[in-house]
């Protein structure tokens, strides 16, 4: 026979278990196009055509740019990351 104790510690953790809040979302089937669109064209392939050629970019960088563009809504800033934001036009 099981000791009872251990049942209560099953019976816990079964409970802990079920009620833990889950918080991932899915992601949308319109953002998943819009960042997808956004990420071929921040990384346009080497060679049109041959998907062996690969693409723009390192693995890393394809992967946070993706991970901004979802975390975003599918709206991703595509500003020169050199250039100020209050830069002001020079005269």
């Amino acid at each position: 026979m099981i000791s009872r104790s251990l049942q209560t510690s099953m019976g816990l953790a079964f409970v802990f278990a079920i009620g833990a809040p889950v918080t991932a979302s899915a992601v949308t089937v319109e953002v998943a196009r819009a960042c997808d669109a956004a990420l071929a064209k921040a990384y346009p392939p080497k060679q049109i055509g041959n998907p062996a050629a690969g693409s723009a970019g390192t693995v890393k960088e394809r992967r946070d740019y993706l991970s901004k563009c979802v975390a975003n809504n599918g709206k991703v800033d595509d500003a020169p990351a050199d250039a100020p934001k209050d830069a002001k036009a020079k005269k």
